[in-house]
């Protein structure tokens, strides 16, 4: 099964020592390692630090453009914010409440994994059997989370294009503000031009 793991660590510098371990054995007979990165979350914005891919050269930053890099930008970006408070209240008319509680279910729990403050360790496998990677993340003192990845995706696919909905209204919105604002400032220059052929009986 294909699983996103969210793993929290206390000590970053055992993330990393736990992410250097997965880089030199990312396939064994119970689980291979797709993707995996180092993230930590700062004045709630998530932050990446190191990760790799093994789909290219392990060493690169490939990862960034598949799920996990999505997740992140998702998580990290203004939506993952509005879910991380309130269930993206602020939402309004780009998605209907209740479908975005529905849908973003396993992205709010992502969001709310990543404590403040501290280090996790995100990684995409697939998993022959969950105790393998559980026994060797757990050389740590750490706390594990599972998401299936398939539904993690959808979840993905879905926020992305509300962020793209969001974006679209904002830039409506401000054409339209702009509109009005111009408008107004017409409707003045025409008023004080008015007002003074109107007092000089002549223009």
């Amino acid at each position: 099964m294909n699983n996103i793991l969210i793993v929290n660590y206390k000590v970053a510098s055992e993330a990393y020592q736990a992410l250097s371990e997965l880089r030199r054995a990312a396939a064994t007979d119970n689980y291979v390692i797709s993707q995996a990165v180092i993230v930590k979350k700062e004045n709630n914005q998530v932050i990446p630090q190191d990760g790799f891919d093994t789909g290219a050269a392990t060493a690169n930053d490939t990862w960034k453009g598949g799920l996990i890099g999505s997740l992140v930008g998702i998580i990290g970006g203004p939506l993952g914010i509005l879910l991380g408070s309130s269930m993206g209240l602020a939402i309004g008319s780009a998605v209907d409440l209740g479908d975005a509680v529905k849908n973003a279910s396993l992205i709010e729990r992502a969001e709310d994994c990543i404590v403040d403050g501290e280090t996790a360790l995100i990684i995409l496998a697939e998993e022959q059997f969950e105790t393998a990677l559980t026994a060797k993340l757990n050389d740590f003192d750490v706390t594990i989370t599972r998401m299936p990845a398939e539904e993690v995706e959808a979840e993905v696919e879905h926020a992305v294009e509300v962020e793209r909905q969001l974006a679209r209204d904002a830039r409506n919105k401000m054409r339209a503000e702009k509109r009005e604002e111009m408008k107004e400032k017409s409707e003045e220059v025409n008023s004080k031009l008015t007002n003074l052929y109107n007092q000089s009986g002549q223009f």
